[in-house]
């Protein structure tokens, strides 16, 4: 008898401590597991919601920070266009661009100034570096504007230092085409390209680009590439200037 009592005490005492603890975790909904499995895990709980606190604030900083190039951005453009305007007339009218076309991003864009504004179809409009377009459409609050990058576009242009002239035409890009009217062989790159005395759509002497390529071989009369100054592409606000064209180029 002593001998079973010894061989099976070990058992029993670990069958009482089983059935007494399971009792237990029973009674108390196993909070004592729990508790431990929290106190276990809490620091890499911890830690993971640091990290993502920490990646939420650099995102946050991220973007003030960039929110903030943008405005000063911005600021500096407009402080640019403010001394590009002051020596121009009282009657220009600053205008933001607000709308582009996407095919055709070289060809139109809108403006937010309209005939509430004094707009009409037909004024010019410039901006830092020179000519960008004419007025062709006009609402209360918005125009629309085509640009000399257009190849619809035709201006009167004449080399400024050796007045030969001519007519710009656009190539959907930061370049434009140059026709001149007779055969010339005295122009170079380099050469400026403005507004020619003889334009009816725009005042004459206004600024377009400089010659960086010739071509004497097309028909009688050369060809000159020419980079226009203004950077159609990036400009965010322009300068409307009242002008009455008097007939189509």
């Amino acid at each position: 008898m002593n001998s079973w009592s010894d061989k099976h005490t070990g058992s029993i005492v670990i069958t009482i401590i089983i059935v007494g603890a399971s009792w237990l975790l029973k009674q108390t909904q196993m909070s004592p597991i729990l508790e431990a499995y929290y106190l276990a895990t809490y620091p890499l709980q911890s830690q993971r919601q640091l990290l993502l606190e920490d990646r939420l604030t650099n995102a946050r900083i991220l973007e003030l920070e960039q929110k903030n190039e943008e405005l000063q951005q911005q600021n500096s453009q407009f402080k640019e266009l403010l001394n590009y305007i002051e020596p121009e007339a009282k009657s220009t009218i600053p205008a933001p661009i607000i709308g582009r076309y996407q095919d055709g991003w070289w060809h139109q864009i809108i403006i937010g100034r309209g005939s509430k504004d004094g707009i009409q179809q037909g004024y010019v409009v410039t901006g830092i570096g020179g000519v960008v377009g004419r007025i062709i459409a006009v609402t209360p609050h918005t125009s629309r504007v085509l640009l000399i990058s257009h190849p619809s576009s035709r201006i009167g242009a004449v080399v400024t230092k050796s007045r030969h002239l001519g007519y710009l035409q656009g190539n959907e890009g930061k370049t434009a085409t140059m026709h001149f009217f007779d055969k010339v062989t005295d122009i170079k790159p380099g050469d400026s390209i403005s507004i020619s005395p003889l334009s009816n759509l725009y005042p004459p002497g206004m600024p377009i680009g400089k010659i960086i390529s010739i071509n004497y071989d097309q028909g009688s009369a050369p060809k000159a590439k020419v980079k226009l100054n203004a950077p159609l592409d990036s400009l965010e606000w322009l300068v409307v200037h009242p002008f009455q064209p008097q007939v189509l180029e």
